[in-house]
């Protein structure tokens, strides 16, 4: 792929897309027992790529993005994540869980330490920052998703949507290179959903490699590089979004986007 500006629908500027790759995934497979759970999944994602991934459920999404920080374990292909292949080394899953941010649908905040404790702890042990620099950037990344005014509140004080951008500014205190989402918004309160997709949305205007598992098809149609639709452990299709909203390719597809968007 050439590092050429890409088009990203609606609302974002044309941003640039590296030919460096930041994922490979390569004739990946993975069982829960008998069950066939991913089914030959190959999937190369570039470096300050967007990618959407949606489909119904129990169709290997989460499985998926969760499989490339080793949080589930594939058993057959082979995943390479920034050059370093995920095996059973635990240098080397370590080393790309340092890179990689994971944002789940539940917060996951530590309820009893402070919402900058909660930001400074992984900087603090995993990357020996000094708690001075971990709060400095914790504070600037509180800034960024637009809520330095809680950094004293313990989670629970908080309403859903400012927990999940808590739990962004969390991620990115950790200067990872790729962001994971796993349905960041699918727990929220519908008027909670836009402050957080606000604050997806500028990461991605940022330039940050992103996989994003979601059913928010503006979130997709603002941002994405490319929409994936996977469905029974396989990806089904994959386009850029105007193609694959407006042009759908399977008949799966055709009737998700039916039910999903109403015609």
């Amino acid at each position: 792929m050439a590092d050429t500006a890409m088009e990203t629908g609606t609302g974002a500027a044309a941003m640039k897309v590296s030919d460096e790759v930041a994922i490979q995934i390569t004739d990946m497979n993975k069982w829960y027992g008998d069950f066939h759970v991913l089914r030959d999944i190959n999937l190369t994602v570039y470096q300050g790529e967007r990618i959407v991934i949606c489909g119904p459920s129990g169709s290997g999404k989460s499985t998926l993005i969760r499989c490339i920080n080793r949080l589930e374990e594939h058993q057959k292909g082979q995943i390479v994540v920034d050059g370093i292949e995920l095996s059973n080394d635990l240098k080397n899953i370590d080393k790309i869980r340092s890179e990689v941010g994971m944002v789940f649908q539940h917060f996951n905040l530590f309820p009893h330490l402070t919402i900058l404790e909660n930001c400074t702890l992984a900087p603090i042990w995993v990357r020996k920052t000094p708690r001075k620099e971990a709060e400095e950037r914790a504070m600037h990344f509180l800034t960024k998703v637009k809520i330095p005014e809680q950094a004293d509140k313990y989670p629970g004080q908080l309403s859903g949507g400012q927990q999940q951008r808590v739990a962004i500014a969390r991620s990115l205190c950790m200067m990872p290179r790729i962001m994971l989402f796993d349905e960041p918004t699918s727990a929220l309160d519908p008027e909670m959903i836009k402050e957080v997709l606000d604050t997806m949305i500028e990461l991605a205007e940022e330039g940050m490699t992103m996989l994003v598992v979601t059913h928010e098809m503006g979130f997709a149609q603002a941002v994405a590089n490319r929409v994936i639709f996977m469905d029974q452990g396989q990806i089904v299709e994959q386009n850029e979004p105007r193609e694959f909203f407006n042009n759908p390719q399977s008949d799966r597809t055709k009737l998700f986007l039916s039910q999903i968007l109403g015609h």
